[in-house]
């Protein structure tokens, strides 16, 4: 709150924004060229990385998450947290689907 008693904002500058959206435009091409190459099982790897480097810039600067209250970013956190556990519950299904053998094939 300002001394006024309304809430204060922050703005970025329109130089930020501009950097912000060559990074991302970087990383597209990135990921675009990491696509053709041949990486093996890390393929996926990558592109995981990649996608969330564009999210945190997304987040951080086009959501104003960087200047919220602590709650939003828990908040944030906790979303975090929930797909990384999605995420490695995928892998390791996909990873162990060879262990056990299916009956009939």
């Amino acid at each position: 709150m300002n001394q006024h008693g309304e809430p204060s904002h922050h703005v970025d500058s329109v130089r930020t924004y501009v950097g912000v959206l060559i990074a991302l435009l970087i990383a597209t091409i990135v990921t675009a060229l990491v696509a053709t190459l041949d990486l093996g099982p890390f393929n996926i790897i990558v592109a995981l990385g990649i996608a969330c480097v564009k999210m945190m810039l997304v987040v951080l600067f086009f959501m104003h998450v960087r200047y919220s209250t602590l709650l939003t970013r828990l908040v944030m956190i906790g979303g975090l947290m929930w797909l990384a556990i999605l995420l490695l519950l995928s892998f390791v299904d996909f990873g162990t689907r060879g262990w056990i053998g299916v009956p009939g094939k």
